[in-house]
């Protein structure tokens, strides 16, 4: 087992590779966690995820745009192909984890956002299905009947794309009233949650997963407290 110290100086190298966009180095350190007995899902989460938050600021201060964050990505799945089937062969999975579906609402194409959620979420080990940008409301519901998901994201950048989200939050909650959404995207704000019939907020990718878990165990709080 590796040392207090020394999982830190692990972590730290797992952050700074992935900021780097360094693929090689990524795996490199992910290899060396596993080596040196830091627990996979810790390196997974306070390494690589924690370093994909810390990239999500930089492009929000433009000091990272589109092509950055492609590598970095990149870097994110180099160790996350070595830590995920240490983190399943431990048994130590994040507990009331689900799964999503996520989209950028109609005559919205501006994807970062959610293109940085949907990492967290796999990093997390949630089964994500992505439905792209620009979705038209029917697709929604569509996918969600289909994979049965707990959760459904819908982001929007734009003031005049948000406004299809009432309309979907509505068809959504009439088709299975146990769904849970979230909205997530630069104009939303907790007031607009509640005013459009949502049940959560998505602040930034780092957040977004906490939101969803959060929501989860309030439905299953609810479905024990029904029976």
């Amino acid at each position: 087992m590796a040392s207090e110290e020394r999982t830190q100086e692990i972590l730290k190298g797992l952050r700074e590779a992935l900021i780097n966009y360094d693929e090689d180095k990524v795996a490199e350190w992910a290899k060396t966690a596993l080596d040196e007995g830091v627990d996979p899902f810790v390196a997974t989460m306070e390494g690589l995820a924690e370093g994909m938050i810390e990239v999500g600021e930089l492009y929000n201060k433009k000091e990272y745009f589109v092509p950055e964050l492609l590598l970095c990505s990149d870097a994110l799945y180099a160790g996350l192909d070595i830590l995920r089937p240490a983190i399943k062969a431990s048994g130590r999975e994040s507990e009331a984890k689900g799964s999503i579906v996520l989209g950028v609402v109609e005559g919205d194409v501006h994807d970062i956002g959610k293109n940085l959620i949907k990492m967290m979420f796999d990093v997390a080990g949630w089964t994500v299905y992505d439905l792209g940008k620009d979705v038209p409301l029917e697709k929604f519901v569509e996918e969600q009947i289909r994979t049965d998901s707990d959760i459904v994201g819908l982001s929007a950048l734009m003031t005049t794309s948000m406004v299809a989200m009432p309309e979907i939050v509505k068809k959504l909650k009439e088709k299975n009233p146990n769904v849970r959404i979230m909205l997530g995207g630069a104009p939303i704000t907790p007031e607009i949650v509640e005013k459009y019939g949502a049940d959560g907020y998505a602040e930034s990718a780092g957040t977004a997963v906490d939101e969803a878990m959060k929501l989860i165990k309030m439905l299953k709080k609810e479905e024990t407290g029904k029976k």
